[in-house]
């Protein structure tokens, strides 16, 4: 099942639907575009067509959001689960080392894809990182033509031949890129995961079991960085706007479970 926030479409799924989605795509050598909205994403798509259409185009749409659950359970709508990006993320790190596929991390500072990559290894023993690059290069918008940063990057991607490309560039650079970079390679599973590498590198810490548990990664974020407050009230904000436009908020169409049905 799929459903519309404020024209932003996320597909109904849990963990389990992704995995057996992400494997068979990986098996069959499927291009695929793994984007990652939560509420603060959703909120600003609102605001912009381009946005909320770049995001409608990607295959896997995962509810990164515990507001999103929350705003969809206020329409009685059955969006059961929240899937975040970090999960998935591991969840393909996981089956490229047991099933040999490659991987490429692109993203953060200098040093962070690579120490991603070497803190990976060690825990993933196996696992074919075939390479890193960090995310300071120039990038074009949408609609623009690729700058020779990205025509070269693009260009080491499909000599190296990943499997799995993980764009950590933030929100809406990453989604930007991948789309770009699909239309020329029309390879590979990509996923843009935000501050992912950080935490694969670990230079930065997850939230406590706690916090994961009862929902509550937004509020741990809030008291060991509080400048990012403002950024947190788009949660209030998207709850407010799906309780008194909740026209806006709907089932769309069936999409990820349809596609696994059919490809079965």
């Amino acid at each position: 099942m799929e459903v519309s926030f404020f024209g932003t479409r996320v597909q109904a799924c849990s963990r389990g639907q992704v995995q057996k989605y992400l494997d068979q795509a990986l098996r069959e050598g499927r291009p695929t575009k793994i984007y990652t909205p939560n509420t603060e994403i959703v909120m600003e798509a609102a605001k912009e067509v381009w946005i909320r259409e770049l995001l409608n185009s990607g295959d896997v749409r995962i509810a990164d959001g515990i507001g999103l659950v929350i705003g969809a359970k206020l329409n009685k709508i059955p969006l059961e689960e929240r899937v975040t990006g970090y999960d998935v993320s591991l969840d393909l790190l996981k089956f490229a080392q047991d099933q040999g596929y490659r991987v490429y991390f692109l993203g953060g500072k200098e040093p962070i894809a690579k120490q991603a990559g070497e803190e990976v290894q060690k825990d993933y023993p196996g696992l074919k990182l075939v390479g890193t690059h960090h995310g300071y290069f120039e990038k074009s918008k949408l609609g623009e033509d690729l700058t020779s940063d990205e025509k070269a990057l693009i260009e080491e991607i499909r000599k190296l031949q990943p499997d799995i490309i993980f764009v950590g560039l933030g929100f809406p650079i990453q989604e930007v890129f991948i789309h770009k970079a699909m239309e020329v390679l029309k390879q590979g599973v990509w996923i843009g995961n935000g501050g992912v590498l950080n935490i694969l590198a670990k230079e930065q810490k997850r939230a406590p079991d706690f916090f994961i548990r009862f929902h509550l990664e937004w509020f741990y974020r809030l008291i060991t960085n509080p400048s990012r407050w403002k950024r947190q009230l788009a949660i209030p904000k998207f709850l407010m706007r799906v309780i008194f436009k909740s026209n806006e908020v709907k089932i769309v169409r069936e999409d990820l479970n349809k596609n696994e049905s059919k490809s079965n």
